[in-house]
C-alpha cells in the first residue's frame, strides 16, 4: 500500500460500479479515507438492477489499506447531497479530493438514433443523471474542498476534448452529457484555480467495466476471449488504470499544472509512470484515432 494519500479524504460520487469503483479502491490503495455514494445497496437496488453494490466498494476501499465509508445518496436530491456534504465535515472536517463519476445512462441512449427519433424521456433522464448530478454534487461539496488549498476536482467522462471536439459520439444525447461534462472541468478551472484548487476532466479508456465484461459474455480473467468477435478491445483497460490516473493527480503537489484541462488514463501515465494491473499502459484514446476510427486492424503494438 502506498502512504501517499495518508490522512486525505475523498468523496467519488457514484462509486458502484465501473470507474467510480476503480478510483475507490486506488484512492484507498494510496490510504486516503472514501466516501463512496451511490443508489445500489445491499438492502435495495437501482434502476439498474445489477448486483454490485456501494458497501461492497466501500469493502474493497478498506482491503486495499485505505477507509471506505458507504453512503448511500441519489445525487439528484440536493437534500441528499447537502446531508452527505454535512456528513463529511462533521466527521473529517475536510475534503481533499472531489471524484464526479455519476453516470447511471447504460440503459437510456440508443446508438445511432437521431434525436427525432431518440426516445425524449429516456434522453431526458440521462441528461439529468449525467449533467445535473454533477452540478448539484459541485455545489454543495466545493465549499468544503475549498477549506484547505490544493483540492482536486475530478469530472469523469467519455473522452478526451479533442476526441469529442471531432466525433459524434453515439447520440445526440450522448454526445451533449459527454461534451457538458468536459465544460463542466473547465468552468470549474475557472472557479476553483484562483482559491487554490484544481478541476480537471478525465476519461479512461475501453473501460472494462462490470456492465462492458457482461455485454461481451467474458470475465475479468478470460476477457481476451472477446477479441474473436470485437477484436479492437485488446485496448481496453481496467477500472483500476483511471484509479491510478486520479491517486496520481491527488498525490502530485504541481497538479495544478493540469488546471481545467481534459486527461486521459492513458495520456497520465506516460506522465506518471503508473500501469494498469498487467503492468501494461494502453494508451486507447490515440489507438482509436490511429488504428480503429482509421480502420486499420486491430493491432495494440505500441499502444500498450
Amino acid at each position: 500500500m502506498s502512504v501517499a494519500l495518508n490522512g486525505k479524504v475523498a468523496l467519488v460520487a457514484g462509486a458502484t460500479r465501473g470507474a467510480g469503483r476503480g478510483i475507490a479502491v486506488e484512492l484507498g490503495a494510496a490510504g486516503a479515507t472514501v466516501y463512496v455514494t451511490g443508489r445500489s445497496t445491499r438492502a435495495r437496488r437501482s434502476e439498474y438492477d445489477r448486483p454490485e453494490t456501494i458497501e461492497d466498494t466501500a469493502d474493497l476501499v478498506t482491503r486495499a489499506g485505505g477507509r471506505g465509508i458507504a453512503v448511500p445518496t441519489d445525487h439528484l436530491e440536493p437534500d441528499q447531497v447537502r446531508a452527505l456534504v454535512d456528513r463529511i465535515a462533521d466527521e473529517e472536517g475536510r475534503l481533499d479530493v472531489l471524484v464526479n463519476d455519476i453516470w447511471g445512462g447504460e440503459s437510456l441512449f440508443e446508438w445511432d438514433r437521431p434525436v427525432w427519433e431518440h426516445d425524449l424521456d429516456k434522453g431526458l433522464r440521462l441528461l439529468r443523471l449525467a449533467v445535473e448530478t454533477h452540478a448539484v454534487t459541485s455545489h454543495h461539496a466545493l465549499p468544503l474542498l475549498l477549506r484547505r488549498p490544493g483540492g482536486l476536482a475530478v469530472e469523469v467522462t467519455d473522452g478526451t476534448a479533442e476526441y469529442n471536439r471531432d466525433t459524434y459520439r453515439v447520440s445526440f444525447f450522448y454526445d451533449l452529457a459527454k461534451t457538458a461534462v468536459l465544460r463542466m472541468a473547465f468552468a470549474l478551472g475557472h472557479e476553483l484555480g484562483p482559491r487554490g484548487a484544481t478541476a480537471v476532466a478525465l476519461t479512461p479508456g475501453w473501460l472494462r467495466s462490470e456492465i462492458m465484461l457482461d455485454q461481451f459474455g467474458v470475465r475479468e480473467d478470460n476477457w481476451r476471449d472477446a477479441l474473436t468477435e470485437v477484436p479492437h478491445f485488446a485496448i481496453s483497460e481496467t477500472p483500476r488504470y483511471v484509479g491510478r490516473a486520479v491517486a496520481a493527480l491527488a498525490a502530485d503537489p504541481e497538479v495544478a499544472r493540469f488546471n481545467g484541462r481534459s486527461l486521459s488514463s492513458g495520456g497520465l501515465a506516460q506522465v506518471y509512470g503508473f500501469t494498469d494491473l498487467d503492468g501494461s499502459r494502453p494508451d486507447a484514446w490515440r489507438y482509436l484515432v490511429e488504428v480503429q476510427d482509421a480502420g486499420k486492424p486491430a493491432d495494440v503494438t505500441g499502444y500498450r
